[in-house]
């Protein structure tokens, strides 16, 4: 097939790819770098235009900001009613996705696209719910900021030091059908910021202090229109590949330096890495491995040498097999579209005259590509640097040539006395080709060499000398060489390409077996024993695997014959980096550690001990050990979350047992616990005075201690399975406490309480019995840890849109865990604890202030003693009258 003719097979693809395109909605996303740049006035500017022009457009989601100019846009235009949500006692709008979909409207404004939605939701983000519109045939658009991008969330991060959590997906930017920078200079959208057209002037301020600083703004904005630019660059790539269009446009710059394995070539990565910097510019290092070039140990580890140095430098490193360095590199670079290449020219011996160099075949034959010669002297070679024979010479080969030669001869002596010499000549050439297809180039050309000598010597008159008679057969001669060497070589070129492809068949079929038994395996300790196997035999050497625990520190596996070096393997495991012989790192051990990288992370060490260690220099067995690796990484990675999986059925169905368990139990406890301190309360109120009283009312205390661990069971089990119910009220904090403490006053009788509550604190939109229920279990907390006459504080503070309450007390203090672990159900802290209690009080606490959305800590007290706070928000409190 013509390299210009369009292949059919990528023709259809792109035909196919064409119609899914058609049948789904267009996604336009309006892109900034940062809030305040103006990406929803736009959004919502286009939208009216289209409106006006009598297209059927729709409002789906718009956030204004309580931007007037902004909102002054929506008027007139068709809106989407939100959907309302009930969340943790709240209810809240959010995009109403269905809505949408039965209305079908051409076009539709979803704002936000990074958007999180809430829990009961049918998508979790709001990115997810435009796929679908889209995927329904409904154009979009929508407004993003640079940050939110995922690729790009932890350098924005590192800048602002602020780091958002609502993210989407690059494939998502990437794949949409127009984007829109919608930019504004840092100090424009400061002085916006200042006239409250972005926040308002509280937010304004804090803004201004944190994220909205000048250095930010100038990054944000830079990052911003290079993600833009990058995007708008595969583009261009794509329309070029699509059209099939080879030439060059230069419309960014990007390098591509070509390297021939000679020892000069480190000089010639670090100036393209030097230029690359200088203009800002990506950069690829190229090496084309030419089938018909024979190459050394020591080449090919100045190769793997030199490629290693260009992507520590930043490069991005491409190996191509190639007949022809010129054609594989300019082909290389019109599919990368580089505008330049870099090639190192070094001094041509003046006895290789009729050599064509790489750099004029491609000045000649692509002038439209832009060259960088870069003079690279005289190789300065080292003594350990000098290529020797990997081999020597074969001589049985040679022998061989001259036994088919001589064979010829006898076969063509008889034939001499019927056919003429010219036909006599066709034996000897068809000698050449099978020495040179069974012995290779040298026999072949010695085979050439012999051939002439036998047919001058025992065909051409005079027989029996070298000498010619007539002056015609030198031209023969001549003409007979060269046709023989020139057969000889072609011939052994195909018998090395043969055994090249050979080599490649067989590696594709080894990946593709070790990925079909790979994919059967349902175990660890069956991807274990099949990597074992098929590793040892793919590249003839021992292997030893080593796996990480659930504290990440890795153990060997049993079952390697490679001795694994726990400690190399670790490093490698912690950096994510090979290390080991033929690497910079440890290279005096006897193995090669290579990470298992899977997408989520590194899930193992591979070990291997090669019998020939210079495998690794040859490119192709780096790129199979590198997919094989990757799909040994895979492979572990699916089985453990498959194991996740299957760990958390077995949980969910647990704590659905045991809740039930608990359900039902406490109930039975309750009605019998209720009785016992009802009685006791009689018994008491008839014995005043009696000896009796004082047993009555630890009667009474006890069982109380005991219902309120019931009472503790049954809300627990009630929050696991049906979630939080919340009947929220406008409470005063401080009859809640004073509830709190009535209810505990028999325990708290052996402990001075101070109470810290502020004047003038605003009602809290709360349910009032299980914001007590948090303070009952929090001092109860404190009564059980301390010692009598300790002394237990509560106090409250406000702080920004958050009221906090704390419980301190003066004990020995909080146990040896971490800070969240004292929260998990049934943890009690200290193992030899003789404290009564099952360890569910503190887990309840956080389950009930979370869901009024409020966060619970504990911390240790200065000089000793613990101090638990939880907050809850404030809201907008009804007015309320001064008297």
């Amino acid at each position: 097939m013509s390299a210009t003719r369009p292949d059919p097979d990528r023709l259809l693809a792109e035909v196919k790819a064409d119609q899914q395109r058609a049948a789904r909605g267009k996604l336009k996303i309006f892109f900034g770098a940062c809030p305040g740049v103006g990406k929803t006035y736009a959004m919502l500017l286009s939208l009216r235009r289209l409106h006006d022009e009598g297209g059927r457009v729709l409002v789906g989601v718009a956030e204004t900001h309580g931007r007037n100019d902004t909102a002054q846009l929506l008027e007139g235009l068709p809106r989407l009613a939100p959907r309302r949500i009930e969340y943790r006692g709240r209810t809240l709008e959010e995009f109403d996705l269905d809505a949408a979909l039965a209305a079908h409207p051409a076009l539709v404004a979803v704002d936000e696209l990074a958007h999180a939605n809430i829990e009961g939701s049918r998508h979790s983000k709001r990115w997810q719910d435009v796929d679908e519109l889209l995927e329904a045939g409904i154009d979009v658009c929508t407004t993003l900021n640079v940050q939110h991008l995922e690729s790009l969330n932890d350098v924005v991060g590192r800048i602002t030091g602020i780091r958002v959590h609502e993210t989407v997906p690059d494939p998502v930017f990437d794949n949409a059908d127009d984007v829109v920078v919608v930019d504004l200079p840092a100090d424009e959208l400061l002085k916006r910021l200042a006239e409250g057209k972005v926040y308002l002037p509280d937010a304004a301020a804090l803004a201004r202090e944190n994220f909205f600083r000048k250095g930010n703004l100038i990054a944000l904005r830079e990052l911003s229109l290079r993600r833009a630019a990058d995007r708008v660059d595969a583009q261009m790539r794509d329309y070029r590949r699509t059209r099939f269009i080879d030439t060059v446009w230069p419309a960014r710059e990007r390098l591509l330096v070509g390297l021939s394995g000679a020892p000069g070539d480190e000089r010639l990565v670090r100036h393209a890495a030097r230029l690359a910097q200088k203009l800002e510019a990506d950069w690829i290092a190229v090496h084309v491995d030419v089938a018909h070039w024979r190459r050394g140990k020591q080449a090919r580890r100045q190769v793997a040498k030199t490629l290693e140095l260009a992507a520590g430098l930043g490069a991005e490193t491409v190996t191509l097999p190639g007949e022809e360095a010129a054609e594989a590199l300019v082909g290389c670079a019109r599919e990368h579209n580089a505008n330049r290449l870099l090639l190192g020219h070094r001094p041509r011996p003046a006895w290789r005259f009729w050599h064509v160099s790489t750099i004029d075949r491609v000045s000649h034959q692509h002038p439209d590509i832009d060259l960088v010669v870069i003079a690279l002297g005289e190789p300065q070679v080292r003594p350990e640097q000098v290529e020797r024979p990997e081999r020597g010479i074969d001589w049985l080969a040679y022998l061989w040539a001259s036994v088919a030669c001589l064979a010829a001869t006898l076969v063509a002596t008889p034939l001499v006395r019927v056919f003429d010499l010219a036909n006599v000549v066709m034996l000897f050439l068809l000698t050449v080709v099978l020495v040179a297809l069974r012995f290779g180039r040298g026999a072949g050309a010695w085979a050439a060499l012999l051939a002439v000598g036998c047919f001058d010597f025992f065909f051409v008159p005079p027989r029996g000398t070298l000498s010619v008679g007539d002056t015609q057969y030198l031209f023969t001669f001549a003409l007979m060489l060269g046709v023989a060497l020139i057969i000889g070589q072609l011939t052994a070129r195909l018998r090395h390409e043969a055994r090249v492809a050979a080599a490649r068949e067989k590696r594709a079929t080894a990946l593709a077996r070790l990925a079909r038994e790979l994919s059967g395996a349902l175990t660890v300790e069956q991807i274990v024993e099949i990597a074992l196997r098929d590793f040892a035999g793919f590249f003839q050497s021992r292997v030893g695997l080593a796996l990480p625990d659930m504290a990440n520190r890795l153990g060997i596996v049993p079952g390697g014959d490679c001795a694994v070096d726990v400690s190399i393997a670790q490093w490698v495991f912690d950096h994510d980096q090979q290390a080991g012989i033929g690497t910079a790192t440890l290279a005096a051990a006897a193995a090669r550690y290579l990470p298992l990288k899977a997408p989520m992370r590194v899930r193992g060490v591979m070990a291997m001990e090669f019998a020939d260690p210079d495998l690794l220099h040859e490119p192709e067995a780096q790129r199979l050990l590198e997919a094989c690796c990757s799909q040994l990484a895979l492979a572990l990675e699916r089985v453990h979350f498959v194991e996740v999986a299957q760990s958390t059925l077995v949980q969910i169905e647990g704590e659905r047992m045991r809740n039930t368990l608990l359900a039902t139990v406490s109930h039975d406890l309750r009605t019998p616990l209720t009785t016992i301190m009802g009685a006791a309360d009689a018994a008491a109120s008839r014995l005043r005075g009696d000896a009796a009283e004082p047993l009555l009312q630890s009667i009474r205390q006890q069982a109380g201690s005991m219902l309120r661990l019931v009472e503790n069971l049954l809300d627990m089990a009630r929050l696991q399975t049906r979630g939080a119910r919340l009947d929220r009220q406008w409470q005063s904090l401080e009859e809640i406490v004073g509830s709190a403490l009535r209810e505990l006053r028999g325990p708290l009788g052996e402990h001075p309480v101070h109470i810290e509550l502020p004047p003038g604190l605003p009602l809290l939109e709360v349910d009032a019995l299980l914001i007590e229920r948090v303070l009952v279990n929090l001092l109860e907390n404190a009564v059980k840890h301390t010692p009598p006459g300790t002394a237990i504080g509560i106090s409250a503070h406000l702080h920004d849109d958050q009221v906090t309450v704390e419980v301190s007390d003066a004990g020995p203090g909080l146990p040896e865990l971490a800070p969240g672990k004292l929260f998990e159900p049934f943890e009690r802290g200290r193992k030899e604890s003789a404290v009564a209690g099952i360890g569910l009080g503190l887990a309840l606490a956080r389950r009930i202030v979370e869901a009024h959305g409020g966060h619970i800590e504990a911390r240790p007290r200065t000089p000793h003693g613990a101090v638990f706070s939880f907050t809850l928000p404030l809201g907008q409190p009804p007015e309320v009258e001064a008297a």
